[in-house]
């Protein structure tokens, strides 16, 4: 069964990552565009500018970020387009979201996985 699984930009790709979609609205500093492997990236599914900086990584305020960006992404023109293509490459393989932040356990990709799982 395939799943939805999150790395790191700057971690190696793993054998089973599978189809891998860049899920920050800024390209990960220091890396350069020949050195990611990545199949797919579609910014517009990134945190706002305004979420994400009045969120700034800091744990404290994970919940209020985690609420705000779920009713982002419920408003997003790109929500349809994101939930067919996860879907769709479900089927066949596993779908790594790549971020960028250095907190693991508190990010938008974190997010937006717990928000593909509860869609799909």
């Amino acid at each position: 069964m395939s799943e939805i699984k999150l790395s790191r930009a700057y971690d190696e790709k793993g054998k089973d990552d599978g189809y891998r979609m860049l899920v920050d609205r800024l390209w990960p500093r220091g890396i350069k565009k020949e050195d990611l492997s990545y199949s797919w990236w579609p910014k517009e599914i990134a945190p706002s500018t305004e979420l994400r900086q009045s969120f700034d990584h800091e744990a404290s305020k994970f919940e209020s970020f985690k609420k705000d960006y779920k009713e982002e992404l419920e408003e997003n023109s790109m929500k349809d387009e994101l939930l067919n293509k996860v879907e769709t490459q479900l089927e066949k393989h596993n779908v790594t979201l790549v971020y960028g932040a250095k907190d693991p356990e508190h990010n938008h990709a974190l997010v937006l996985k717990e928000w593909l799982e509860e869609k799909l």
